[in-house]
């Protein structure tokens, strides 16, 4: 049974935990929740690896409330046996792990084991797994792809592109413009939106800028999903727009992979990169992806033949190059046809092998699914966050994402009234909940559909309003701040993960 703002279970009031509880008992994904290690309060507070001596200690046994898969997403209890099973071929195989199957292994060769990454990785952002390159980091994968589709030229050298954008990203475009000799503040055009206390840029607007400064544009390059707000941009109309006056267009999927549906191929998209360790769970700093249309993947051998390059221009080297005769260290560079062909050194093993375990949870539903459950627990966690205090007064904060379901992810990003974060973050932690702030006020809360519940959603809400209340009146109750909030003592730079 889905959620929704009628009430399906007539007996049961809509804003008591016990409305929570039945609709876990109804969710159809409830049993991946079982695939995840969610960190228990004890193992938050401890200060050492070992099992905490606090875990005994009342609720501390208890499971985290974990509404941080936006920035790091839970291990899959199965991450340790795909990388034990690895390391154990490593140890007995040696470089023959390249290319012996075994059959009481769940991985692919070493050798294989980037294409079976693809192969689960393709569907999850609607692609065909030629599409898809499972390599490098996200912001390796920016300049590698932006050295093949940005070619500025005298009349066309900018690149439009969001003024908010994760930092990564603006360094990123503004080294590829230096790179070609030009000052990037000529050569950017930055989105930001009309109205700045909304925080959202809207899709005519988009759309406005692409037309005004289409004669002058390179390339287009925004995001799937802004990272601040959790807004869900229009890519398929988008993309189609920028194609119309003869754009190319990139995408920096981080925010959405794993958490939106996606149809990279259907829609046009040019090029897109993506991180695994947010939504897809692969582990910190865990290996990135990118999506390269097929027909910009193609390799024309006739055209080899005749002395012409026959491909996309790019950035090569040898792991791009043909599999039939990596080993054989020609010269010729010969590459793989599609996304593949992309790909520059021998990708981490062990990395693929960590996304590999999740990718694995993921094939066990599909996207439609999971979106579904999305769209439902966001709206759930939005009605219970806009119910109005209980002493009649306005709640000190306000959510910042868009309110309708088709514009964001599984994110609200709630700004607080100046001042409060700090403190709001400190009672948050000692209450056993992990979610991320970004300064100076907002908290952004992601339930992920794969292994968080109404109810976490319900217990987060009800001691997050608490939390809102108190240091509203104390304003002093954060004195001392917070791991996050602060960067802490041991801990520092939160507000600079992505």
């Amino acid at each position: 049974m889905a959620y929704s703002k009628s009430n399906p279970f007539m007996d049961t009031d809509v804003r008591s935990r016990e409305y929570a509880v039945e609709l876990d008992r109804n969710d159809s994904l409830r049993h991946f929740r079982n695939e995840f290690l969610v960190p228990t309060k004890a193992d938050l507070r401890s200060r050492t690896l070992a099992t905490s001596p606090l875990r005994d200690a009342a609720g501390l046994e208890e499971p985290s409330i974990y509404l941080c898969g936006n920035s790091l997403g839970l291990q899959p209890r199965r991450t340790s046996e795909r990388i034990q099973s690895h390391l154990t071929t490593w140890a007995k195989k040696g470089v023959f792990g390249h290319f012996v199957e075994h059959h009481d292994s769940a991985l692919p060769p070493f050798l294989h084991v980037d294409h079976a990454a693809a192969k689960k990785m393709a569907p999850i952002v609607g692609a065909s797994e030629s599409e898809v390159a499972v390599m490098e980091t996200l912001t390796a994968n920016i300049h590698l792809l932006m050295s093949s589709f940005y070619k500025p030229t005298k009349e066309k050298f900018r690149i439009i592109m969001e003024g908010k954008a994760f930092p990564s990203d603006r360094y990123a475009v503004e080294s590829q413009i230096r790179h070609h000799g030009l000052d990037p503040k000529d050569a950017i055009i930055l989105l930001d939106p009309i109205e700045p206390s909304t925080s959202i840029v809207s899709t005519s607007q988009v759309l406005a800028t692409i037309d005004k400064y289409a004669s002058s544009t390179a390339l287009v390059w925004l995001p799937g999903v802004q990272y601040y707000t959790g807004q869900y941009w229009d890519i398929k109309t988008i993309t189609a727009h920028a194609h119309s006056k003869g754009l190319p267009i990139g995408w920096d999927l981080a925010h959405a992979a794993g958490n939106v549906e996606l149809q990279l191929h259907d829609w046009d998209v040019d090029f897109a990169v993506w991180c695994s360790y947010k939504y897809l769970n692969s582990g910190p700093g865990g290996i990135g992806a990118l999506f390269v249309h097929e027909k910009h993947g193609k390799v024309d051998m006739e055209a080899m033949d005749q002395g012409k390059q026959g491909y996309r221009p790019r950035l090569s080297g040898w792991w791009g190059g043909d599999k039939a005769t990596r080993f054989s260290m020609g010269n010729s560079f010969l590459p793989i046809p599609g996304a593949a062909g992309f790909q520059v050194g021998n990708p981490s093993a062990l990395a693929l092998t960590a996304v590999l375990a999740s990718l694995e949870i993921f094939a066990e539903t599909d996207m439609k699914v999971i979106r579904t459950k999305s769209i439902n627990i966001t709206n759930y966690l939005e009605e219970l966050l806009l119910q109005p205090p209980s002493h009649g007064s306005s709640n000190p904060y306000r959510i910042i994402t868009p309110s309708a379901p088709e514009e964001r992810g599984a994110q609200l990003s709630v700004l607080l009234e100046e001042g409060l974060l700090d403190g709001v973050m400190a009672e948050l932690e000692s209450a056993g909940i992990v979610v991320d702030e970004r300064k100076p006020d907002v908290v952004r809360v992601a339930p992920a559909p794969l292994y968080n519940s109404y109810t976490d959603v319900w217990d987060f809400v009800r001691i997050f309003r608490e939390a809102c209340e108190k240091v509203k009146g104390t304003r002093d109750a954060g004195a001392n701040g917070s791991v996050m909030a602060n960067g802490g003592k041991e801990e520092k730079g939160w507000g600079l993960i992505k």
